[in-house]
């Protein structure tokens, strides 16, 4: 397989007119144009706002489906690519570009972009009685931020881009919190990954300079010609350490992980469905399309070290969670716990591992997003998240407690739900892995038996038992608009748990691709056939397309 990325840029434009349209641009933009318009909206006339704004959500989630309907699923390859001059230094001979395109990967962070939006808006609908049009506008704008970072290829573009959603995302928290430490949860999460933006920063400009230095006369901020520049290991360690801290406070990844707990406590539910289905992604992207292409030896050497802060994090997020008495604390730590097991998945530098990583990222993001949605519609009805408060609701809120526990088990990774097939192919991921090994694994699972401790216990406390407190006696089930809400996270769920194949083909020949640039060794031992020939043991190589066909058909003697 060809390990030269320069093959991206030969093939780009070849892919510019799938559709016939910049659609990427049309996607990216629409919500930031719909919230350009919803400025000039009366602030009284709040049903207009809102239907606007839904309309604008669900119109940008449509359009973003014709791009998994011209995808083209056999090529590693970058899609929908559009590129053009954007900002030209003819004296120092530098030209950025707006330079926007799509893989595998980003294509399936990019749809739960726009679908997780539609829905955060919807569910918006009753909970924002305060300020409605400017909420509104936020959120339009922090949409176009997060899918502006997943289809960049140009690192001046992609740093916009990524600075871009901090502004709307502070201000939700900060304005539109139920907290009352909702302003300085809000700084905080702002502080925090602005410093870890700063390092990347820094990153990118040396990147920048060293591609300079080894091709005189040529400035560039392209993604695809700086993974052309051989970096020498010196360099990598410490690019890699400052993409690290940019990457690692996003995801988050303990230590770095403190300004979430507070962050989702105090931001709105929305907010919540956002922070925890989107942005916590755009960390482990980071790793997957920067990081680890652009700094392949580094990479390996880290690995030791990015396996036991992950580790860290799954058994640490899952055990604090199982004592938390806040429903939404409880999520958030369930995040730091659940992301650490992608984080691990990637680090395995293995295709299992990453294609069960960036599995698990679209399941965290159904899932999580999901949690927050159902902690968020009690909260509308009784306005406290404390789990003591909460018993025996499932005589009294039936579709609302069924609904529940459908999220409950695909966050807990049952069989047949989203979470296990992503779970799965992480741990045989890690297992099968050069770098790590069964022991990792088997540390990893015991994230899956306190996340089904924490959250079973949670879903005890609050549905079974008597219905003794008089303040839930008049609860309300679920409406029609909330089902509604609801109703594509349970799709999903239930599609991915027992058809995962149109995902994992989506992505498999880009994550092929990357592990074969960091880790060839890995698809060595992953495509290892081994069969007894008189007595004797016979081993031998055979490509992946050949052991996806040989594990559909099976040997025939």
């Amino acid at each position: 397989m060809d390990l030269n990325y320069s093959s991206y840029l030969a093939d780009a434009y070849s892919y510019v007119n799938q559709i016939g349209f910049p659609i990427l641009t049309y996607v990216i933009f629409m919500p930031l144009l719909g919230a350009i318009i919803l400025m000039f909206f009366p602030k009284e006339k709040i049903n207009s706002i809102k239907i606007f704004a839904n309309f604008v959500a669900i119109a940008d989630m449509l359009l973003s489906f014709m791009l998994l309907q011209k995808f083209d699923a056999s090529t590693y390859k970058m899609q929908f690519v559009e590129k053009f001059s954007w900002i030209e230094v003819k004296s120092i001979n530098l030209t950025i570009f707006y330079f926007l395109g799509i893989d595998g990967i980003s294509l399936l962070l990019f749809l739960l972009t726009t679908i997780l939006g539609a829905i955060a808006i919807l569910s918006s609908w009753s909970a924002i009685t305060e300020r409605v049009k400017e909420y509104y506008v936020f959120m339009l704008l922090l949409q176009t931020g997060m899918l502006g970072v997943f289809a960049a290829l140009d690192f001046f573009l992609f740093y916009v881009f990524w600075e871009v959603m901090l502004v709307p995302m502070y201000f939700l928290i900060g304005v539109w919190g139920g907290g009352p430490k909702k302003l300085y949860s809000a700084i905080k999460f702002f502080l925090y990954t602005l410093f870890g933006s700063l390092f990347m920063l820094l990153g990118i400009l040396a990147l920048f300079f060293h591609y300079n230095a080894t091709h005189p006369g040529v400035y560039t901020f392209d993604l695809m010609r700086l993974l052309n520049d051989n970096l020498p290991y010196s360099w990598q360690w410490w690019l890699f350490l400052a993409f690290f801290l940019g990457f690692a406070i996003k995801v988050p990844m303990f230590p770095f992980h403190t300004w979430l707990p507070d962050a989702h406590v105090d931001a709105p539910t929305a907010g919540s469905v956002i922070l925890a289905g989107v942005l916590l992604k755009m960390g482990t992207y980071g790793f997957l399309r920067f990081s680890m292409p652009l700094f392949p030896d580094a990479t390996r050497d880290f690995v030791p070290f990015i396996a036991v802060l992950s580790v860290i994090g799954i058994i640490y997020g899952a055990m604090v969670a199982l004592v938390q008495k806040d429903m939404k604390k409880l999520v958030a730590y369930s995040s730091v716990s659940h992301l650490g097991f992608c984080m691990i998945g990637l680090f395995a530098l293995t295709s299992q591992g990453i294609l069960g990583s960036v599995l698990q990222m679209i399941n965290h993001g159904v899932s999580t997003g999901g949690l927050f949605l159902i902690v968020g519609l009690i909260y509308e009805r009784r306005h406290t998240r404390e789990i003591a408060e909460y018993g025996g609701l499932s005589s009294k809120v039936p579709i609302y407690s069924a609904l529940t526990l459908i999220i409950f088990l695909s966050s807990m990774g049952l069989p047949g739900m989203n979470g296990f097939i992503g779970e799965f192919l992480i741990l045989l991921g890690v297992f099968n892995s050069n770098f790590l090994g069964w022991i990792w694994a088997a540390f990893s699972c015991t994230g899956i038996i306190l996340g089904a401790a924490y959250l079973l216990w949670l879903y005890q406390r609050v549905f079974f038992g008597k219905l003794w407190n008089p303040k839930n006696f008049n609860l309300k089930d679920l409406n029609i608009r909330e089902i509604a809400t609801l109703a594509p996270i349970v799709l999903f769920i239930f599609w991915i748990g027992l058809y995962p194949k149109p995902f994992l083909r989506i992505m498999e020949k880009p994550v092929e691709h990357l592990v074969m640039r960091i880790a060839p060794e890995n698809i060595k031992s992953e495509n290892t056939l081994e069969t007894k020939v008189e007595g004797k043991v016979i081993t031998a190589s055979i490509s992946t397309a050949e052991a996806k066909e040989i594990s559909e058909k099976g040997i025939e003697e």
